[in-house]
């Protein structure tokens, strides 16, 4: 993978990610955070809730997760979804961002938050 879009990974926050909507079949896109575990796993959550880029990806795990802060590229990818309450909150609490957040309840969260892992395409 090139440095730059490596680096991206390591340090930006803010992406856009494209889904499929699953009912209009059209592409929609809009902005979201990503994390990043120490591990170097990626994943994208959201306030608990209903969410359709959540349900876009339950119909359709392929996404393009683009960067545009440090670098800009186009990475296509496939979201996997997490459901199981242990891997969620285990996933949870291994995010930095959480570690120590007073507003955040991760019973909340493991019970009502949208959570997928980005798995990205081999680069060619």
């Amino acid at each position: 993978m090139d440095a730059a879009i490596e680096n991206a990974l390591r340090t930006d926050r803010t992406i856009d990610i494209t889904t499929t909507g699953r009912t209009s079949g059209e592409p929609r896109r809009i902005e979201i955070w990503f994390h990043r575990t120490p591990e170097d796993r990626y994943f994208i959550t959201g306030r608990p809730g209903r969410r359709a880029w959540y349900a876009n990806l339950l119909a359709n795990p392929e996404l393009t997760f683009h960067l545009k802060e440090s670098a800009q590229a186009d990475l296509p990818a496939t979201a996997r979804v997490i459901t199981d309450a242990a891997e969620k909150e285990a996933v949870l609490r291994s995010l930095p961002w959480i570690q120590g957040n007073a507003d955040v309840s991760v019973p909340d969260w493991v019970a009502g938050a949208p959570l997928v892992e980005v798995r990205f395409h081999a680069q060619q």
